[in-house]
């Protein structure tokens, strides 16, 4: 009797345990951790983990394997090598930036690495100018593409002035299916404060949330992932003191259905 009564107990707890980690983690989560640790990366791609947090990040955006997703300046590719593969056989990577300037076949050798065969450029349909700051100037119409589920830019929107951050975040709406999200990564700058030298690479969030709802997108959620109380926001951030380690502003936002 006592070995029966051990038996169901087993067999019970079998059915209710709660999954280990390994059956708990995503296809998609099990991707994102086989191309962050992929040859493709590189020493120094991977030493920028502990700050950048990729996994994470791309978890709280809701990265799915199945989904069709842009990334708007990737320049040399960092978060394409772990976007490319992940999305390679179930979904669909495009990635979009000017052919001007540094920029101008900056993700090429990127795109021949393994895994990186099915990515797919848009063109970035630029306006012409004149100025060298505005190589980093905003789209000037919509991507040639079917709706996609999401749209993401790192550490780029700061580049843009206020025009060109509009007409992006047009583009960007009218890419997205309704529904879809738009997830944007940025060096933080104090509300209201005044532009400066020291702050040009760095956004006030505030003002980027007015923008991009301006632009017809709802509002969704912010992460204090990539915060860094140690950054006092008082540094450029390519000063050693703050040099990868700058306090940033993840925020999504989706598109109305």
């Amino acid at each position: 009797m006592y070995r029966l009564r051990s038996l169901i107990i087993l067999s019970l707890l079998s059915v209710f345990s709660v999954p280990t980690s390994a059956q708990a983690t995503s296809a998609t989560q099990q991707k994102i951790n086989q191309a962050m640790d992929s040859d493709i990366r590189s020493t120094e791609d991977k030493a920028r983990d502990i700050y950048r947090k990729p996994a994470q990040v791309l978890d709280f955006f809701g990265l799915e394997d199945d989904m069709r997703v842009i990334e708007i300046l990737p320049f040399g590719g960092w978060y394409s090598k772990i976007l490319g593969p992940v999305l390679r056989d179930n979904g669909q990577f495009y990635t979009t930036q000017p052919e001007l300037g540094s920029y101008s076949d900056a993700l090429d050798p990127t795109l021949t690495l393994p895994g990186m065969d099915r990515v797919i450029k848009l063109d970035y349909n630029v306006r012409e100018k004149n100025s060298p700051r505005e190589l980093f100037i905003g789209t000037g119409g919509d991507w040639d593409v079917e709706p996609v589920d999401m749209v993401l830019t790192f550490q780029n929107y700061h580049n843009l002035n206020y025009d060109d951050r509009m007409a992006l975040n047009r583009t960007v709406f009218n890419a997205l299916k309704p529904g879809g999200t738009y997830g944007i990564v940025d060096h933080t700058r104090r509300h209201n404060q005044p532009d400066a030298r020291f702050n040009g690479r760095r956004v006030d969030p505030v003002m980027l949330i007015k923008e991009v709802q301006e632009s017809g997108f709802m509002f969704k959620d912010y992460s204090d992932l990539l915060a860094m109380p140690d950054d006092g926001l008082t540094l450029e951030v390519g000063q050693a003191e703050v040099s990868g380690k700058s306090d940033r502003i993840t925020l999504l936002f989706r598109k109305p259905d």
